[in-house]
């Protein structure tokens, strides 16, 4: 490996990428020193770029993004589980002060790292991360999301929608979500019952799809009056999960039905340094999903690279994907 490595940088908020040669990091105690293939590009990392999450700060100069795929090049002192050459996926940083994905090579906590599922290719597996995490937060650690369960999906052809489905969908529960039609299709395929939000309201759908008994869980990942939508559409006793949760919204609906609520903030453990193994955990557990046949990411068909960087951010922050856009690094 070179001691120098490429890095595209933000100096500002808002700011063009400058890809820059600067020093290769060393694995220190607890880390692996990982050589980047692919970095994934949230809607949240276009608005840490843009200093508009106030709850995800990133200071300046900063290299971006949050998802990576890459291969073992130096393993710290007290690593076990990892050895120089294999192939892993995680969320590594992108935020509160850490190197992101948007470089050559990273030095990476050990704990947020998983074995990259040898069915995916390092593209595939770059896309995976945050919205992995974030619907397993939601659905697994939090609503419990168990075998006959109703579940409905708010938002199920988005980045954290598409992965949510699979992943109630691999709990035995069954699956309704929310789209436009055009995204009618791809819901179907991922095997859930679409429905169409712009001309179905919550109570008709809450009507046909349940008998008015509403859905035992509902996760929303679009937030706004969806999130007011989803209290609506609970049962009595049922959960809502929202990982969009700001904003003033009226209780009463859920209250009123004794159901309950939780929020999802699956950067946490990058900020603060607390439960970052749980984040192994769980992308473990998704590499078991991908190797059974029962998750799998949906790409941009587009590609980008360092010097298109800007492009592939406009796209996400425009809603202009057709999948999970991903750069390529190396």
């Amino acid at each position: 490996m070179s001691s120098s490595m490429r890095t595209a940088v933000v100096t500002v908020a808002n700011g063009p990428f400058d890809v820059v040669e600067c020093a290769c990091p060393t694995a220190a105690p607890g880390e692996l020193l990982v050589r980047i293939h692919a970095s994934g590009v949230n809607p949240l990392d276009t608005k840490i770029r843009a200093g508009s999450a106030a709850h995800a700060q990133h200071p300046c100069p900063a290299v971006l993004g949050l998802d990576m795929a890459g291969t073992v090049v130096a393993v710290g002192g007290g690593v076990v589980g990892f050895a120089v050459n294999d192939e892993v996926f995680g969320m590594i940083g992108g935020v509160g002060g850490l190197q992101g994905s948007l470089a050559q090579y990273a030095a990476v906590d050990a704990r947020l790292v998983a074995h990259k599922p040898a069915s995916l290719s390092m593209r595939e597996a770059a896309a995976l991360p945050l919205a992995v995490i974030t619907a397993w937060e939601g659905l697994v650690d939090r609503a419990h999301v168990a075998r006959g369960q109703r579940v409905l999906i708010q938002g199920g052809a988005g980045g954290v929608g598409h992965v949510a489905i699979q992943v109630a969908l691999a709990h035995g529960a069954e699956v309704y979500a929310t789209g436009s039609a055009r995204n009618e299709a791809v819901i179907r395929q991922l095997g859930a019952v679409p429905i169409d939000y712009r001309t179905e309201d919550v109570a008709d759908y809450v009507a046909r799809y349940t008998g008015n008994e509403g859905f035992d869980l509902v996760y929303d990942t679009v937030g706004g009056a969806t999130l007011d939508a989803s209290f609506i559409a609970a049962s009595r006793f049922g959960h809502v999960v929202s990982a969009l949760g700001w904003g003033t919204h009226l209780l009463a609906p859920l209250s009123f039905k004794g159901g309950t609520y939780s929020g999802v903030f699956s950067l946490l453990p990058l900020l603060t340094g607390t439960g970052r193994d749980h984040h192994g955990k769980i992308l473990r557990a998704a590499a078991a999903l991908v190797e059974a046949g029962k998750l799998m990411p949906i790409l941009d068909p587009r590609r980008f690279a360092f010097d298109t960087l800007a492009e592939a951010h406009d796209i996400v922050a425009g809603g202009r994907t057709r999948g999970k856009v991903v750069v390529d690094i190396d």
